[in-house]
């Protein structure tokens, strides 16, 4: 106490002129509106800035609060969109010419392989839904596989990612003919075989399932030429397409039956016997 009693006998002079100074101001500003708003206008400045700095602060130490609660509410969203997605219904395939809609079996993929060279998917739909080996497989964006055995609920497909795959497909725009293959190596491109060199071909254009097939049905989409290979020993084209599909996330498919598979490989086999 003895010490502030120093300070203020020793500042006595400097303190007197402050009090005198503010007393001044004080009564400079009630009588002269100009002078008074201008103080309440820098007041809230200062008060403004200082609580936008506090509320800064005050968010900044409740940002891991917000985070835990943006996490739970986006854990809810994710979780309310795979269960209508599970419940929905199977969107609608593009028209397929020359197939009727009974002709198609809706289902959806359970098991997908796609890292081995003998890949295969599993989909809930079995012989009592009429699915039969052989028949074609595709969903919105083209072809998926082929059938390859069934039991009452469940079936398997040879994807069109495996090395025993073969199917029939063509240059869309010149409707030049080869043999669709699996190389194993990468999971998002296929190769086009025995394409003759007299075919017009560019990188972009359209590779689609070709009318020998009794499988599919003419100009499914499979997807675009990526690179051309010429192959010296045989004068064929080796073309290298970039899938349309993404064989990696397959949802549902369709299955296409074939009234005419049975009828054409009967007439081919008499024939053969001949």
């Amino acid at each position: 106490m003895q010490q502030i009693f120093v300070f203020i006998f020793k500042n006595s002079y400097r303190l007197l002129f402050l009090l005198l100074l503010v007393v001044s101001l004080v009564f400079t500003v009630q009588s002269h509106s100009y002078h008074r708003s201008k103080v309440i206008s820098s007041a809230n400045f200062l008060s403004g800035g200082v609580y936008e700095q506090i509320n800064s602060t005050r968010e900044y130490f409740n940002l891991k609060n917000e985070n835990e609660q943006l996490a739970q509410e986006n854990a809810r969203l994710r979780s309310l969109l795979l269960s209508l997605k599970d419940s929905s219904i199977a969107p609608k395939i593009d028209s397929l010419k020359g197939v009727r809609p009974q002709d198609i079996i809706v289902s959806k993929v359970i098991h997908n392989s796609y890292n081995v060279y003998e890949n295969y998917l599993t989909i809930n739909s079995g012989s009592s839904a009429g699915v039969k080996p052989d028949m074609g497989v595709v969903n919105s964006s083209g072809i998926v596989g082929v059938v390859d055995k069934t039991s009452k609920n469940y079936a398997t497909i040879i994807s069109i990612l495996n090395i025993k795959s073969q199917i029939n497909a063509k240059i869309k725009k010149s409707n030049h003919f080869g043999s669709l293959i699996w190389n194993g190596k990468n999971t998002g491109f296929v190769q086009l075989i025995d394409v003759p060199r007299l075919a017009s071909v560019r990188k972009g254009d359209t590779i689609v399932t070709g009318g020998q097939s009794v499988i599919f049905p003419e100009n499914i989409g499979i997807g675009t030429i990526d690179k051309i290979y010429i192959d010296n020993e045989t004068n064929y084209y080796t073309l290298n397409v970039k899938l349309f599909n993404d064989m990696t996330n397959l949802g549902h498919v369709y299955i296409i039956k074939s009234k005419d598979r049975q009828e054409i490989q009967d007439l081919e086999r008499r024939k053969e016997d001949e």
